[in-house]
C-alpha cells in the first residue's frame, strides 16, 4: 500500500503492519531496514507493548504463555509479526490468533495530507472481555541525506524505575541523564524532533505515556503507549466486544524554506 500528497509520501507494508518508509520533501524520515523486524520503520505494537516478563500474561486468575522473542522476555507482542489485510483504501487489519487466547482484532487508518501522516490503531474484542496495551515504535534517522543531526526536544517530569529486567517497579523517578531508554509519564508538550536545515517533525498521540530511546547511534525510537510496560499485567485496559481501545499517532512536519521550495522535486 503506498499513500502520497505532494509533499509526502508512505509506504504501508501489509507484512506486519508497518510503515517501512516516510519521505517528506524527498527525504527519508525512518529506518528502512534492520536485523529483524523490531529493528526498523514504524510498527504496531498490539495487544500489548513493551516487554512481557518472562512471556507470562496473567488475566482474570488464568495464566497464559507467550513466546520468548527478547530473552528473557516476550517483547511488542505479535501484531507486527503477522499478515495484514487491505480493508479499505488506507485500512487494513489483522486477527489476533494463537498465541494470544481471547481473540480480537486490530485494525488501522492511515491518513495523509501535505502536512503530517496519522495512524489510528483500534484492539477490538469479539466474544469475550481481554486485556490491551497499545502503542507505535517508530525508528526515526539520526542523519538524513542532508542538513545536520536530529535533535529531540522532550520534557517529562517523570520516568518509570526498572528493575534489573528493565520491567517497571510502578515507582516514578525524575529523568535521568541522557542517554534514555525510559518510559515517560506527565509530558508537557508533543515530543519534537529537528533535523537542522532540513525540517522539524512533531510526534503527537492521543496516548499518554513515551517509551524514549536515545541509545542507538543510527536512530531516535519515540514511541506512544497507552500506559507502561507490562501495564497489561498490573493494571490493564479491558477491552470489551464493542469497546475497543483506541488511539492515534499524527506526524506532523514542517520544512525549511528552502525544502517547501522544492518539495515537488523541482
Amino acid at each position: 500500500m503506498e499513500l502520497r500528497s505532494d509533499r509526502a509520501i508512505a509506504q504501508i507494508d501489509l507484512d506486519g503492519g508497518r510503515l517501512p518508509s516516510l519521505v517528506v520533501a524527498g527525504h527519508e524520515l525512518l529506518i528502512t531496514e534492520g536485523t529483524n523486524p523490531s529493528r526498523y520503520g514504524s510498527f504496531p505494537m498490539a495487544p500489548w507493548a513493551g516487554r512481557l516478563p518472562c512471556g507470562s500474561l496473567s488475566f482474570r486468575d488464568s495464566t497464559y504463555e507467550f513466546p520468548i522473542t527478547s530473552p528473557p522476555h516476550a517483547n511488542h507482542s505479535t501484531a507486527f509479526q503477522q499478515q495484514w489485510t487491505a480493508v479499505a483504501p488506507g485500512v487494513m487489519q489483522t486477527p489476533l490468533d494463537e498465541p494470544w487466547p481471547f481473540g480480537g482484532f486490530v485494525r488501522q487508518t492511515f491518513l495523509i495530507n501535505n502536512d503530517a501522516l496519522t495512524v489510528t490503531m483500534e484492539v477490538h474484542a469479539e466474544s469475550a472481555p481481554m486485556p490491551a496495551l497499545i502503542g507505535w515504535h517508530p525508528w526515526f534517522r539520526r542523519q538524513l541525506d542532508t542538513g545536520g543531526p536530529a535533535k529531540l526536544d522532550f520534557i517529562a517530569p517523570y520516568v518509570y524505575e526498572t528493575d534489573d529486567d528493565l520491567i517497571p517497579t510502578g515507582r516514578l523517578h525524575p529523568p535521568p541523564a541522557e542517554p534514555w531508554n525510559h518510559c515517560f509519564v506527565g509530558a508537557t508538550s508533543d515530543p519534537k524532533i529537528t533535523w537542522p536545515g532540513v525540517m522539524t517533525l512533531r510526534v503527537s498521540s492521543t496516548l499518554d505515556h513515551w517509551v524514549v530511546s536515545t541509545e542507538p547511534d543510527h536512530a531516535l525510537c519515540v514511541e506512544p503507549q497507552s500506559g507502561p510496560p507490562n501495564q497489561v499485567n498490573t493494571e490493564p485496559t479491558i477491552v470489551e466486544p464493542g469497546n475497543p481501545l483506541v488511539g492515534t499517532m499524527p506526524l506532523a512536519w514542517s520544512l525549511e524554506e528552502s525544502d517547501i521550495l522544492g518539495s515537488d522535486g523541482e
